[in-house]
């Protein structure tokens, strides 16, 4: 199979901007290449709508969570993340594409094949785009989910650790959270 001429490019913000929803889907942009990303698994899956659901209900009506939509993080070169969980102004509902200053939360569930990307590259971008907090989830293969979750840190633009949870997640921040991960 051949990749078709466009992955083969550098897109601006205006090229992504006309494309179709389908052209967009299951697709990433950084620094203006297409990156393809894998369907994901059944766990992984649930994992995101068990996170979502229950930051949702406990975000309160000023803030939703959702997922599977594009964060642009920067236009020039256009960096465009699909964060697996996203909690973010509810007054932004209509808002796209969603920019940072929107976005109080993203989570990253990590799969084989996207460690080092979920690990590092898309922790130090969200950090660099100033987005509040961050949350990883590991899956192990034997065993419960195990999140970790971050702060930003304004002054230098990094995340600090803040807490692990194995299993059953009890964050108090950015809001208090309990979901239980263990049971999927």
């Amino acid at each position: 199979m051949i990749a078709p001429d466009w992955m083969h490019h550098q897109i601006t913000a205006e090229q992504y901007d006309s494309w179709s929803e389908e052209q967009c889907a299951g697709i990433e942009i950084v620094d203006g290449m297409v990156v393809v990303s894998p369907s994901a698994s059944k766990r992984h899956n649930r994992l995101i709508k068990k996170l979502a659901v229950a930051l949702e209900a406990a975000a309160g009506p000023e803030w939703n969570a959702d997922f599977d939509f594009d964060v642009r993080l920067q236009d020039v070169p256009l960096t465009n993340r699909r964060p697996d969980v996203v909690v973010y102004r509810a007054d932004t509902l209509d808002v796209m594409p969603a920019r940072p200053e929107h976005i109080l939360l993203v989570v990253e569930v990590v799969s084989p094949g996207s460690e080092t990307t979920d690990r590092v590259v898309k922790a130090m971008q969200y950090a660099k785009a100033g987005i509040t907090y961050y949350w990883r989830v590991e899956q192990p293969p034997a065993g419960v989910p195990v999140v970790h979750t971050y702060v930003l840190d304004p002054a230098s633009r990094t995340y600090r650790d803040t807490e692990v949870f194995a299993g059953l997640v009890e964050a108090t921040a950015p809001f208090a959270v309990r979901v239980d991960l263990a049971k999927i």
